[in-house]
Formats: C-alpha cells, sequence, structure tokens
C-alpha cells in the first residue's frame, strides 16, 4: 500500500516538474520586474509543405531588472503571477552585443 502512495507522489513531482521552456529574444525591458520575450517557431505547412515562421511574445518575470533588449533567454512556464505573467525568466543564454 505505501509503495503505492509513494508511486503517485512520484508521478506528481515529475509531472511538476516538467514545465515547458521556450527560448527567444527579449524585446521590451520598460516594465518593473518583467520583460517581453519575443519566441519564433517554424514550421512545415500543412499542405505546400513550405516552412512558415510564426512569432509570440511572452510576458515573463525578471525579479532584478537584470536582463535587457537583445539579450537571448530561456523562459520557463509558471504560476500567474499578474493578468499577463505567466512565464519567468530561468537564464541567460547570450547578452546583446
Amino acid at each position: 500500500m505505501a509503495a503505492e502512495n509513494n508511486q503517485a507522489v512520484d508521478a506528481q513531482q515529475d509531472e511538476r516538474n516538467r514545465r515547458k521552456t521556450r527560448t527567444g529574444t527579449i524585446v521590451s525591458d520598460k516594465m518593473d520586474k518583467t520583460v517581453v520575450v519575443k519566441v519564433e517557431r517554424r514550421y512545415a505547412h500543412p499542405l505546400y509543405g513550405k516552412q512558415v515562421t510564426r512569432t509570440k511574445k511572452y510576458h515573463a518575470h525578471d525579479e532584478n531588472n537584470e536582463f535587457h533588449v537583445g539579450d537571448v533567454v530561456r523562459i520557463t512556464e509558471t504560476r500567474p503571477l499578474s493578468k499577463l505573467k505567466r512565464w519567468r525568466v530561468s537564464e541567460l543564454i547570450e547578452r546583446a552585443r
């Protein structure tokens, strides 16, 4: 019985730790503790096969205001922090030049 409970707890922990991550470029850092990250995704068009690029902007939490426009960052899904913020910046990949 205890082994079954441990397996259920482990499954919940695994699901919690499997948060979505995205890599993108910061396009705005004008808000306090928030950055706007542009994420591009490429996929083949379902009918024509041509590569199509789609972009989406995410508001991400930046606790110390350490990231600036042009930085390439990785963002991680998190609990809702405000009306628009559901992501936080998890790491810096490349500084803007």
